[in-house]
């Protein structure tokens, strides 16, 4: 008489390790954020040429940059999000899903001593980390830039008062986990998609076109109401990290913005995976 072997489950932390593992070795990966860590470094050896000329620095938080390296890192950061990081993060809801589908692989993931939530939930800290290492990449290559090129003795913000260098190091770890706040909703979306698709360039056009369509919405006067719904809203506010004191309402709104989009997206992809077959 044959005796039932118990089911074994792996350690959540072996678990994560390997997806880390396996998103960090991926080439295109690594190359995306090899690109962004650059983003601060171009854009602060332009900004010195543009300061040593006669010609206009730029406008906004750029004409701050100058003279004020802790600002570069904050400037970069919001400079990527409009494109780079949500393309990011898409691309990495895209191969969580679509891409293991595509592949072949979904489907022995499916079966392994894993449950499906918990599965869900290994793909989504996955995400999550890359694109907060992202994040924190573009951070400390702005700042080291920032201090080699244009200086570093604290950080002037908008409202003409002078910060410490350690409270301007505290702005730029703040506006890097905004971003990565911002972009975890983006993720949530592309990870919500993911999980109904086996194509990741569906994930990739949704998420994006959503970026596209919010932004077209959110110029429209006559649409002002859309605002609270639109997931690009609130977006140009983080910059205010730059103002003292900081305005917490202003910041805090967006950030629950972004949560009401990773509880949906994250809700949306996992009622998928509790009845997907493969």
């Amino acid at each position: 008489m044959a005796i039932p072997l118990p089911r074994t489950k792996a350690p959540i932390a072996r678990l994560l390790r390997s997806e880390l593992r396996m998103m960090l070795r991926r080439p295109r990966t690594l190359v995306g954020l090899g690109l962004l860590a650059a983003v601060p470094v171009i854009a602060g050896i332009a900004i010195r040429i543009a300061a040593d000329g006669d010609g206009p620095v730029g406008e906004g938080l750029s004409t701050l940059v100058a003279g004020n390296g802790l600002m570069l890192p904050i400037f970069s950061l919001l400079a990527a999000l409009t494109m780079l990081l949500p393309l990011v993060g898409a691309t990495l809801a895209a191969d969580a899903l679509a891409g293991e589908s595509t592949n072949g692989t979904l489907r022995s993931l499916l079966v392994a001593p894993v449950s499906r939530p918990r599965l869900l939930a290994i793909k989504a800290f996955g995400i999550a980390t890359v694109t907060l290492l992202a994040c924190l990449l573009m951070a400390a290559t702005g700042t080291i830039t920032g201090i080699i090129l244009l200086g570093g003795d604290g950080m002037l913000t908008v409202s003409a008062t002078r910060l410490p260098f350690a409270d301007g190091l505290g702005r730029v770890l703040l506006t890097a986990l905004l971003v990565a706040i911002q972009i975890w909703g983006v993720a949530a979306v592309g990870l919500a998609v993911s999980a109904w698709t086996d194509h990741p360039l569906i994930v990739l056009s949704v998420a994006l076109g959503l970026l596209i369509v919010s932004g077209v919405l959110s110029a429209i006067p006559a649409l002002d109401w859309l605002d609270p719904v639109l997931i690009t809203s609130g977006w140009e506010s983080i910059g205010e990290v730059a103002r003292d004191p900081l305005p917490w309402p202003t910041l805090t709104e967006g950030v629950l913005r972004a949560g009401c989009y990773i509880l949906i997206g994250y809700s949306v992809a996992l009622s998928r995976m509790l009845t997907r077959d493969g």
